[in-house]
């Protein structure tokens, strides 16, 4: 099925606009601190959302191919106008929009809205997955939408599985070596069953799906991001409580085991009434071992601010302790939060490419008014034993700038990062201009030519304080 808006965006420090097909150019954003080309807006006009908006990205990289999926025109009670996505076939170089077909009344679906966009590559069959979470189609079910051009086109979607669902993600075994090579298997957790985490697998190219499978401990959480190891065993870390967990499948999702803990969580609530938890971020290198990222306040005295931590595997069922990103000094007043993880898959151990984008205040007690949103990024070329030295992409956003939800201000429960190997880090991320009168302007961005993974010599800390007077434990709730 032909989409109905395409278009290729190549130029650089500006912003394409798209309206009703016609491609309209205005200025740069005034929040972007380094070269940014715009890869998406929202074209729709639709009354139930607050336009023109774009939240919540992913992104998947394969060979030249990067691939970006998000919400488009955000709905304040859940989910969007439809989901766009952003493809590069070279690299970077050139992005080409486009909104997926049959999903929400934009788009000739069946659905009210439409959230939680999640991209894979399925190397053995040449396809690209983007797993998607209807919103009142009736229910919220899962959905996974193929394309057979390198991401170019897109089908409608193929349903994964219905009822009451959320924070749906999707990933591929592309190790020819592994047993399993081909699998391909989406996460979500059952919102009518206590959110209880459940793993399907598709083995051609997500046509069909097998049964729904929980773990071996029946566990609940949110926010699971399956990644494989090159020997084919399937690591999946979710948030539940006020801890990160993690499961995992040895038999190409026949069955999963029991959960083990990655770690005990301690974590601020982010000022503003800014929609922001602790949700994981996961990578995996070439050698399988697996990197997980997310906000929290154990090393700061008293947990005034949050700071980007992270633990690894590669034993699969244990996990380091969690160790500090070093952005800044514990002593500063800044909070961090919803990291996007990358790696260079093509890299492993004490010569892994790590990239960290995240969002930050650069004055954590703040209030709705006086919140100062920012984008930073931060590499290591040594597995995250240490750091370059952080880099602000962009801001200071305030608040009013992006869209309300009944749970705060968004800009996304997750972001994402993929670095393109031996290449650069690719975060495609909302940025927010001041709106014009009531209508907002917060589209998708990437870096132009993307952010250098540079590594330099700050090293990261492992050893937190001993109380947190004032850390936070959230448990599972409905959040598309």
């Amino acid at each position: 099925m032909q989409l109905r808006l395409r278009m290729l965006l190549s130029t650089t420090l500006v912003v394409p606009t798209a309206v009703a097909g016609v491609l309209v150019m205005t200025a740069a954003p005034a929040s972007a601190n380094v070269p940014v080309t715009q890869v998406s807006s929202d074209p729709f006009t639709d009354a139930q959302a607050q336009h023109r908006t774009e939240v919540e990205p992913d992104t998947f990289t394969f060979g030249n191919t990067i691939v970006s999926a998000f919400q488009v025109g955000r709905v304040s009670g859940g989910g969007a106008s439809n989901i766009g996505f952003a493809t590069s076939t070279n690299g970077g170089a050139t992005w080409t929009q486009g909104f997926l077909p049959g999903t929400t009344a934009n788009s000739g679906g069946p659905c009210g809205q439409i959230s939680d966009a999640a991209v894979a590559f399925d190397a053995r069959h040449n396809v690209w997955l983007i797993s998607t979470l209807g919103v009142n189609c009736p229910g919220t079910p899962v959905f996974t939408h193929r394309s057979t051009d390198g991401g170019l086109t897109w089908s409608n979607p193929i349903t994964t599985t219905t009822g009451s669902n959320d924070k749906n993600w999707i990933v591929c075994d592309n190790t020819s070596t592994s047993p399993f090579f081909g699998n391909c298997y989406t996460q979500y957790d059952v919102t009518s069953n206590g959110n209880a985490m459940r793993m399907r697998t598709s083995s051609d190219g997500g046509l069909t799906w097998g049964p729904a499978r929980a773990t071996g401990d029946n566990a609940s959480g949110l926010g699971g991001q399956p990644v494989v190891r090159p020997n084919g065993t399937v690591l999946v870390p979710y948030e539940t409580g006020s801890q990160i967990r993690s499961f995992r499948s040895i038999d190409g999702g026949a069955s999963w085991r029991s959960t083990v803990q990655v770690a005990a969580v301690q974590h601020h609530t982010v000022a503003g009434g800014l929609r922001s938890g602790f949700l994981p971020s996961a990578e995996i290198d070439a050698a399988g071992t697996a990197y997980v990222a997310w906000s929290d306040c154990r090393f700061r005295s008293g947990c005034p601010s949050n700071d980007i931590v992270i633990s690894k595997s590669t034993s699969e069922t244990t996990w380091g302790a969690p160790v500090r990103v070093p952005i800044d000094t514990t002593t500063s007043t800044v909070d961090h939060f919803v990291p996007g993880i990358g790696v260079d898959r093509t890299t492993s151990g004490t010569t892994a490419r790590v990239s960290v984008t995240y969002y930050f205040y650069p004055t954590a007690n703040c209030t709705a008014a006086t919140c100062q949103l920012s984008v930073g990024h931060i590499s290591s070329t040594n597995g995250g034993t240490t750091w370059s030295a952080a880099t602000q992409i962009a801001g200071p956003m305030q608040l009013s700038w992006i869209p309300n939800t009944s749970q705060g201000r968004m800009f996304g429960d997750y972001i994402s990062t993929s670095v393109r190997p031996g290449g650069n880090a690719f975060p495609v991320i909302p940025i927010a201009s001041a709106p014009s009168g009531t209508t907002f302007n917060m589209g998708h961005f990437v870096p132009t030519g993307g952010m250098p993974v540079t590594g330099g010599a700050l090293r990261s800390t492992g050893t937190p304080v001993e109380t947190q007077a004032g850390s936070e434990a959230l448990g599972p709730a409905t959040a598309f």
